[in-house]
Parts: structure tokens; C-alpha cells; sequence
């Protein structure tokens, strides 16, 4: 009976991961670069070495049993902890010189994050930014980033999730300025009936907190909301966005607000800067960190500044277009 950590073969525990995660010896194999027979010869010698077995042989599966659950539970979270430390290290002893690489939504990239590269470019020269688009979540630490921008509710298992927001982001009503000015009235019983771009389910809330109890069948769904909003631009229908993508179409008169009602859409949803725990002094990761917030809050100003013109993206004014021209 194992009684000690030092009989504890560690260079067993990646293919031990491997194995239980792939329940074969052959793929486990080709994930770590090694040949089956290594594999093989790694599993038994760490059995023999714990005195029991961790799996149970299924012709050529291995499954877990038991013991082998209980300890792969906690051989992840090791793993996982040396994997942060390693990269850290790394990551320290190469200084500015390591990109920093952040996995970011679509939608948060082209509508929000591209157009301000420009200022993070003038305020830190030094640093190279990395930006891989994905909806799905990535595993920083599998596919190697330093950071990455989510949205949901959070908390993630193995990273810091920053809220970026203290308060639930609006969804509001857009429209392109040709179509804003062929709207009778923006009245929500008028909105009702134009081509309507997006979720269902956001549109039937939207016209709930209106006070109008319709079904609504949009002309056009999209699984990203940037491609929604570029559409809305291009005068395909009305769309249902949240206020802080839409922000610098607003201010430069690409889209316009067309009513005052707002939702809050999966309320408890935000955006989060998420990280390893090891990286949270790491100066890049810092400046990132407050570069974000600088930002987000320049948006908020911009959005609610004092009165402007139409175009300026300012609440009252964007609404006060609709219908003059018909």
C-alpha cells in the first residue's frame, strides 16, 4: 500500500490523464508523441507501484473504475497547477517579448475590440497581441492562451473571471438611418410589423416589457451578433443588439436607436476578462486588464454623454430622427 509520495511515479500521470480521458491506449499514445507500447508500460508501472489497479479492461477500452476516478480527480487539478506554473515561468522569463494571446468572441472582436487596436498599439508598442475568434470556450491552458474575453454568467473552474460590468449590458432597438426615416413612428405596435433580424425569444420579451403580448417570426436569425448588426446596417430589418456592440455604429450615425424600451436579456450574462491565477501580476495581462476598462469606459461615455445631434450616438436624439423624412 502506497504510503508515501515519493513512490509515486509523476512521469506516469500525463498518460494516465490521457488514457482515462480517451479510454484507449493507441489514441492516448498519439496525444503524448509516444508509442503504444510506452503507453502500456507507463499505466502497469504505475499500477504496480500503487498496488492496485485504476482501470477496468473492456476488449480494447480502459475504463476507470473506482479508484481510478478518484484518482484522476485529483491528478487534473495537479496537472493543471503545474501547467500554470510552467507557463508562467515561461511567460516571465521571456518578458514583453511572449505575445500575448487571447481568445475572444466573434462578435466582441469585429464590433468592439478591432476598432480600438489603434490605441492600444499607441499606448503599448512593446507588447503583441494575439486574437483568435472562437464562440466556443477555449481551454487556455490546453490550447495555450494568456486571457480570454467570455460572456455568461461565470464563474469558469481554473481561471479568475473578472466581471468587465457592473451592471447587465441593455438590448436595445437598431435600425440603419434610411430605414429609421421610412418608419411612420417608432411606436412599438409600428416595430411590430417591419422585417425583424434575431432571436425570437429576445423579440417576444422586448415587445412584453413594451407592453404588447405578440408572437414575432424575425425574417433572418444569426448565431453571432456581429453579422446581425452588420445586416441591420445594411437596412435588412430591425435588430435587437446589445447597446455596447452597437456603440460606435451609434456614435457614427451607422445605426440609430429607435425607442427608449430596453431588456435585459439573460440579465445575469456579462462580459468577463478570464485568466490563469498564475498570470494575474503578469505586467502584459495587466495592461490588457486596464486598457479593457479604460476602454469600455470611454464606450459608456460616449453612449451617454450629453445631448448631440442625431448621429452621435446620444439616446434621445437617435430616437427623435425617426419619421421626420417620410
Amino acid at each position: 500500500m502506497l504510503t508515501s509520495m515519493s513512490r509515486l511515479p509523476l512521469n506516469t500521470l500525463p498518460a494516465f490523464r490521457a488514457v482515462a480521458q480517451l479510454q484507449n491506449l493507441r489514441a492516448a499514445a498519439e496525444r503524448l508523441h509516444l508509442t503504444h507500447s510506452a503507453i502500456s508500460q507507463q499505466i502497469r508501472g504505475l499500477e504496480e507501484q500503487l498496488g492496485f489497479d485504476l482501470f477496468d479492461r473492456r476488449g480494447r477500452r480502459l475504463v476507470l473504475n473506482g479508484a481510478g476516478e478518484t484518482l484522476l480527480r485529483h491528478v487534473q487539478c495537479a496537472l493543471a497547477q503545474l501547467d500554470e506554473g510552467v507557463q508562467a515561468a515561461a511567460l516571465v522569463a521571456r518578458g514583453a517579448s511572449q505575445p500575448l494571446r487571447v481568445s475572444v468572441l466573434p462578435s466582441f472582436a469585429q464590433r468592439w475590440l478591432l476598432p480600438r487596436m489603434g490605441r492600444w498599439r499607441q499606448r503599448h508598442p512593446e507588447l503583441v497581441l494575439e486574437i483568435e475568434t472562437s464562440p466556443q470556450v477555449a481551454d487556455l491552458y490546453r490550447d495555450g492562451f494568456q486571457a480570454a474575453l467570455r460572456a455568461g454568467r461565470g464563474p469558469w473552474p481554473g481561471v479568475v473571471s473578472e466581471p468587465l460590468f457592473d451592471a447587465p449590458m441593455p438590448m436595445i432597438v437598431l435600425a440603419s438611418p434610411e430605414t429609421a426615416r421610412q418608419l411612420p413612428d417608432p411606436r412599438p405596435e409600428t416595430l411590430a410589423r417591419q422585417p425583424l433580424l434575431g432571436d425570437k425569444e429576445m423579440w417576444r420579451q422586448w415587445f412584453a416589457a413594451a407592453g404588447l403580448s405578440i408572437n414575432v417570426t424575425p425574417v433572418a436569425s444569426f448565431n453571432d451578433a456581429g453579422l446581425m448588426l452588420q445586416a441591420v446596417e445594411q437596412g435588412l430589418g430591425l435588430g435587437l443588439g446589445r447597446e455596447l456592440l452597437a456603440a460606435d455604429s451609434l456614435c457614427d450615425g451607422r445605426l440609430v436607436k429607435l425607442s427608449p424600451i430596453s431588456i435585459d436579456f439573460e440579465p445575469t450574462d456579462t462580459y468577463h476578462l478570464v485568466y490563469p491565477p498564475a498570470l494575474r501580476e503578469w505586467p502584459p495581462l495587466q495592461a490588457l486588464r486596464t486598457w479593457i476598462r479604460d476602454e469600455l469606459e470611454r464606450s459608456r461615455e460616449n453612449l451617454t454623454g450629453p445631448a448631440a445631434a442625431p448621429g452621435t450616438g446620444e439616446t434621445n436624439a437617435s430616437i427623435a430622427t425617426v419619421g421626420r423624412n417620410v
